[in-house]
């Protein structure tokens, strides 16, 4: 499987552009899978649910599953947080895992920047960016990509990767 990151400051348009960009690389036949980081708690389960009272119960794994869907909780409890590399062991296999966040795991990554955030670009520091999503005039030699562009940025993350389009 291949790992490309979507790194940028909070704010900057990650999750939109991730939102546009997967269904430009899914039509050219590609299977493609997600990783994003909070660096926040989040919990996806609501109380008095029977998942979360197993959860609460102590149970370290607790899978969901319906007929469109399933999903695998897994309580860390004193367990380190797991690495990028543990995480991409547990999805199923696919062509292409985009990554949100992870800002400092070595990965090739699109930076969407956008000045009127007021946070300084991170390419200038940051070796494995190799492209920036901006509509901003700014100073590089990587490639700039139009931040409304979303086929054009799945050209670049295919031929970066060397991916090849599959039919349909």
């Amino acid at each position: 499987m291949k790992v490309f990151g979507i790194a940028g400051y909070s704010g900057s348009g990650k999750t939109t552009l991730l939102e546009k960009l997967i269904p430009q690389l899914t039509a050219r036949g590609l299977k493609v899978s997600v990783i994003k980081h909070a660096h926040h708690g989040f919990d996806i389960d609501r109380p008095g649910k029977d998942s979360y009272r197993h959860r609460e119960a102590g149970a370290t794994e607790v899978l969901l599953s319906c007929g469109d869907r399933w999903a695998l909780m897994h309580e860390r409890r004193a367990e380190p947080e797991p690495t990028l590399d543990e995480l991409i062991g547990h999805l199923s296999p696919c062509d292409l895992v985009l990554i949100e966040g992870f800002k400092q795991e070595p990965v090739p990554k699109l930076e969407v920047y956008r000045p009127e955030n007021g946070k300084p670009p991170l390419f200038p520091e940051r070796k494995d960016i190799v492209a920036v999503a901006t509509d901003a005039d700014i100073a590089t030699d990587l490639p700039i990509l139009p931040l409304n562009d979303y086929a054009a940025m799945a050209d670049f993350v295919m031929n970066y990767l060397n991916l090849q389009a599959r039919p349909c």
